[in-house]
């Protein structure tokens, strides 16, 4: 039977076929779902050593740190030992990180237990597009990107629920579930993906070798092109990190007072809606190419966030702060893997563990400094010039893939 499994056709895997089912969509969801089950038993946890807000809030900080760091070292890594030990190893190690975190004994041990887990989880991300750059044709790697996205969207959706079931048991219950997840997620990988690694062709009396360039990571930077793509994927990241990493929840609860009630159905409705126009976009970015979504959906966003600038600016009702949020939910949603899809179309075919080590690094970076950035110019300016900010970054991301994309799908002719 894995045999049959292990038949791939010379251009990769099609969308729906058992292979990319078990290999790609049923572990993104099983550890989604996993890691939305101990999201809310993370900060409980930590608490629970008897440590303030600013101490303990350094389980979500080591976690992020975990996977900014991981992302040049595991990028080396999946040219040198190729995609599918890496690809393995990430949800093994998240899988025993989240069991010692069920079992740790004092706060620091749990910092290093959350470290770890943010470094595993970067390496199966990481593995996983490359594998689809490697495997996925250029026509299929929109929808496969965005199924991936959507799969993961679903999984987070039930989790947090869930979690918060199981932390009624014990606190330590639903890292205990994560863990096994993440090794049943894993488990049909094990026997059916194949490695994708291109091999250099045997020259006489040696054997089999990596086909990869020496070079260093960095030098990809001499690309003028690859650098202003670079830039763009920073202000994507920017103009994104901000909108559902809790900050706009936070912004709700301040700036009209919300209590819980209301953020969780915001954070629910945002991801319901988003869910189906995510996998719609990837059908788009695949038949029509890459700029259908990517230049009109970022521009949404800056239109979006303009909108909660003058919200902020003439303090505008809670009611037309929800439609800009459900505007967000929308123009973000049609953006979704977008980034993604762009990387495994322009990554190098003998350096793309490497292309990707930058392109990951850029984006965590962007990530977390966007919530940070925009809670500084909170601070010191105003909750309109904060959304400026954002507003302009994706309005540049906009104009950066407008003007230097070149799409690759348009010219690929395979499949007419």
């Amino acid at each position: 039977m894995a045999s049959i499994f292990n038949r791939r056709r010379r251009a990769g895997e099609s969308l729906l076929s058992a292979h990319t089912i078990l290999t790609l969509y049923f572990p993104a969801v099983v550890l989604s779902l996993g890691y939305g089950i101990a999201t809310p038993a993370v900060p409980v946890f930590a608490k629970s050593f008897g440590t303030g807000f600013g101490v303990a809030s350094l389980v979500i900080i080591v976690h992020n740190l975990g996977s900014v760091l991981s992302t040049i070292p595991t990028g080396l890594l999946l040219d040198r030992l190729g995609r599918k030990p890496i690809l393995l190893l990430g949800p093994v190690c998240m899988a025993a990180a989240s069991f010692l975190i069920a079992i740790a004994g004092s706060f620091p041990e749990l910092l290093f237990y959350r470290f770890v887990s943010g470094w595993a989880q970067e390496m199966w991300k990481q593995a996983r597009i490359t594998m689809i750059a490697d495997l996925g044709r250029e026509r299929e790697r929109g929808r496969q990107v965005t199924g991936l996205v959507g799969t993961e969207a679903a999984g987070r959706l039930l989790g947090p629920a869930v979690g918060g079931l199981l932390a009624g048991l014990s606190i330590r219950t639903p890292f205990v579930v994560h863990g096994i997840l993440g090794l049943v997620a894993i488990l049909p990988s094990f026997y059916l993906l194949r490695e994708a690694l291109p091999v250099r062709k045997k020259e006489p009396g040696e054997q089999k070798r990596p086909e990869f360039e020496p070079n260093p990571p960095w030098s990809m930077l001499r690309d003028f092109r690859l650098l202003t793509l670079f830039v763009a994927q920073l202000f994507a990241a920017l103009s994104r990190g901000t909108l559902w990493g809790g900050t706009m929840l936070l912004y709700v609860a301040y700036a009209y007072h919300s209590g819980p009630e209301l953020l969780g159905v915001l954070s629910t409705a945002a991801g319901i809606a988003g869910i189906p126009i995510t996998f719609s976009s990837g059908y788009l970015m695949d038949r029509f190419g890459r700029r259908i979504t990517m230049v009109p959906g970022f521009t949404l966003v800056g239109v979006g966030l303009t909108l909660m600038a003058l919200g902020a600016y003439w303090q505008w009702s809670l009611g037309a702060f929800i439609a800009a949020f459900l505007w967000m939910a929308v123009a973000q949603s049609l953006t979704s893997g977008s980034m993604q899809v762009l990387g495994a179309d322009l990554a190098p075919a003998k350096a793309r563990g490497r292309f990707f080590g930058i392109w990951r690094l850029i984006g965590e970076v962007g990530h977390i400094l966007s919530p940070a950035l925009f809670a500084l110019l909170a601070e010191r300016l105003s909750y309109a010039a904060a959304f400026s900010f954002l507003a302009l970054c994706a309005f540049l991301t906009a104009a950066l893939v407008g003007v230097q994309l070149r799409e690759a799908v348009a010219r690929d002719s395979r499949d007419h």
